[in-house]
């Protein structure tokens, strides 16, 4: 079987040689191409490579379209990213420096002609004719929700989101859901097939159950209804959301959860159950410091919980640079025992 078919085969619940794995290596491509970072992400052909080499040198399941998430601010208007050698892009230039730029601030026409949205297209292209038939090919898309961070900064954003001027903040956010609706058709016509929705105020970790139902639920509608649900995946930003799965079922639709390491796995396993895909995620901050020896008996605890009555995946969030490559190997030759059906 394919990897996307070992995906599609958890998802539904039937027969498969073992678990899906995904491990997300975004930083270390620029490291595999032998390039800083700031020339790798400029540079299309060069990601795409550097995931095509590594998923053929770890063997996992899938490859990334996403290079950094301040790309989708630079589509904006953003106009500098904060480049390291040993850490990840960050936006250095907000869009929104006062709530007086709200007003003027606008969404391209189309955001596949902007100068910022041609890497992706170019790595997109070459992943899916190499491997779109046969493997997942993940994107990522910020939830209107979510976007303002990095358009206007957290504090601004949560201040505006929580206490107002309310005129301003729905403005903004019907601006960033029309963006969200440009760009998930973008990427799913481009060839991506797992669609990454990062909603963190998704999470009543950040805003309380009762704000994610009253304020954040109603924005998630508006991001999903045009292009519907398909191969959408449910992202808290590593954030637990165990309280709200069974209204993300029920009202969004959304069948695939991506855990954060802080979740109780087993009880977000019986609250989606054969309803859809539960998504167990080692927690790689800490595996900087583990031995080989540790991250596996860590797969192992995760895939003893997650595995039993099928529709599991294993998964990673972003996996610092500083996880030593042994930990990588370890960690994936540990899913591949422990994951088999066979």
């Amino acid at each position: 079987m394919t990897p996307l078919q070992i995906l599609a085969a958890a998802q539904n619940g039937t027969p498969a040689p073992r678990i899906p794995v995904f491990c997300n290596l975004l930083d270390q491509g620029a490291r595999e191409m032998g390039l800083r970072p700031q020339s790798y992400f400029a540079d299309g052909a060069a990601v795409a490579e550097a995931q095509l080499r590594m998923q053929r040198r770890y063997g996992h399941d899938n490859v990334w379209s996403l290079h950094y998430v301040g790309k989708e601010a630079e589509i904006l208007g953003c106009k500098e990213i904060l480049f390291a050698d040993d850490g990840v892009p960050n936006v250095a230039d907000f869009v929104i420096k006062s709530l007086d730029d709200i007003a003027k601030f606008e969404i391209p026409a189309d955001i596949t002609q902007t100068e910022a949205w041609q890497p992706i297209a170019e790595c997109l292209s070459i992943l899916a004719g190499e491997v779109g038939a046969t493997h997942p090919i993940c994107a990522y898309a910020t939830a209107s929700t979510t976007l303002p961070a990095i358009l206007m900064g957290m504090d601004k954003w949560m201040e505006l989101f929580l206490l107002g001027p309310f005129d301003l903040r729905d403005e903004l956010l019907r601006k960033c859901s029309d963006f969200f609706h440009q760009e998930i058709a973008a990427l799913r016509a481009a060839g991506a097939n797992v669609l990454i929705y990062s909603t963190p105020f998704g999470s009543p970790y950040f805003v309380g159950r009762r704000q994610v139902e009253a304020g954040v639920l109603p924005w998630m509608r508006r991001d999903l209804v045009p292009g519907g649900v398909e191969g959408i995946v449910y992202y808290c930003g590593m954030a637990p959301f165990n309280e709200v799965i069974d209204l993300v079922l029920a009202e969004l639709g959304i069948t695939t959860h991506y855990l954060g390491p802080l979740a109780d796995l087993a009880e977000a396993k019986a609250l989606i159950g054969n309803r859809g895909l539960c998504c167990g995620v080692i927690d790689d901050i800490r595996m900087i410091h583990w031995t080989p020896e540790q991250t596996r008996l860590e797969v192992q605890r995760i895939i003893e919980i997650g595995k039993p009555g099928g529709h599991f995946l294993f998964g990673n969030g972003v996996m610092p640079l500083a996880v030593p490559e042994a930990n990588i190997r370890a960690m994936l030759a540990a899913v591949f025992e422990y994951g088999s059906w066979q």
